[in-house]
């Protein structure tokens, strides 16, 4: 049968604001830093590139990236992210606004490349920017400057491979259009029978709001924000990360035709999400006005988190 969308969860402690700190002072994660993973993501699918490309990355080429994954595919079990959604999904970190979310998330900082020096913010102005550009929607064009606040996990002391990285329904057989479907042979999970089958805990066109899907920054921000966009806007939020459905067709068989629908959305989202980063940097105090008043259109002063 389905599993339900939402479990009981514990109260947690205040969220606790930190001086500058960089990934390698956060350490528990094997990537330089989190813009590594997006890097790797976005050469995977650029495009013009045959999917028999997007393959080829071999352990060898991508050390960092490749431990990632290892990690990632080992430990996000259903019980992980059970154990996850109920530590986090209660919402009691405090009550913040979306500026402050993103200005905390501007301390999360990487010593480790002396090239890149792009702040958090600008980063996701970058994004938002492309999609102003193209005329699209104000709801559209402030899902991509908050797509990536769920990162924030990060300063809450989630190793990476819980924070960023494709994810993926858990409960059922891994697609093999997953990156790096192999490790999963060391994942708990694989050897439950009940969670082998093309189904699994599942019942066939559920719907993934019945779903339950890895745990990472994408499902933290839809249920922090999720009460305030437009559906289209909350499926980007929620599977911007879920490369094997809306890239390659998987897990077609838990969709609903709500799903299909607003698969279309993903779709045009995610190449604002992967094309847009460049050397440029966004005049961060002529947008801000823009993007307080865009802000304050959806948003209250502050929401839970």
């Amino acid at each position: 049968m389905c599993a339900p969308p939402d479990l009981p969860v514990n109260l947690r402690g205040p969220l606790l604001y930190a001086p500058m700190q960089s990934l390698r002072t956060l350490g528990n994660g094997p990537l330089e830093n989190l813009d590594e993973w997006d890097d790797f993501v976005a050469s995977r699918y650029r495009e013009g590139k045959s999917e028999d490309d997007f393959r080829s990355y071999s352990a060898e080429a991508n050390p960092g990236v490749t431990e990632f994954y290892r990690q990632n595919h080992t430990h996000q079990t259903l019980d992980f992210v059970l154990e996850r959604r109920a530590e986090f999904l209660k919402l009691s970190r405090g009550k913040k606004s979306i500026w402050e979310v993103a200005e905390y998330l501007n301390t999360l900082v990487d010593d480790s490349d002396p090239d890149t020096d792009l702040s958090q913010i600008e980063h996701l102005l970058q994004t938002s920017e492309a999609i102003r550009r193209d005329g699209h929607p104000r709801w559209f064009v402030l899902a991509g400057f908050i797509h990536d606040l769920g990162k924030v996990l990060c300063l809450y002391g989630e190793p990476q491979w819980s924070v960023v990285g494709d994810t993926f329904p858990v409960g059922c057989a891994h697609s093999d259009q997953i990156v790096f479907p192999e490790f999963f042979a060391a994942n708990p999970d694989s050897k439950m029978p009940q969670y082998q089958t093309l189904y699994g805990i599942y019942a066939p066109r559920c719907g993934l709001d019945q779903v339950y899907m890895s745990w990472g920054h994408d499902e933290y921000i839809f249920h922090v924000t999720k009460n305030y966009l437009p559906e289209p806007a909350q499926y980007m939020l929620r599977y911007h990360s879920f490369y094997a459905a809306h890239k390659h067709g998987a897990y077609r068989h838990l969709m609903n035709e709500q799903d299909e629908r607003m698969f279309e959305w993903v779709k045009k989202f995610n190449p604002y999400d992967l094309y847009s980063k460049s050397a440029e940097r966004p005049n961060f105090k002529e947008l801000r006005p823009y993007y307080e008043d865009l802000v304050a259109e959806f948003f209250p002063a502050q929401i839970d988190w």
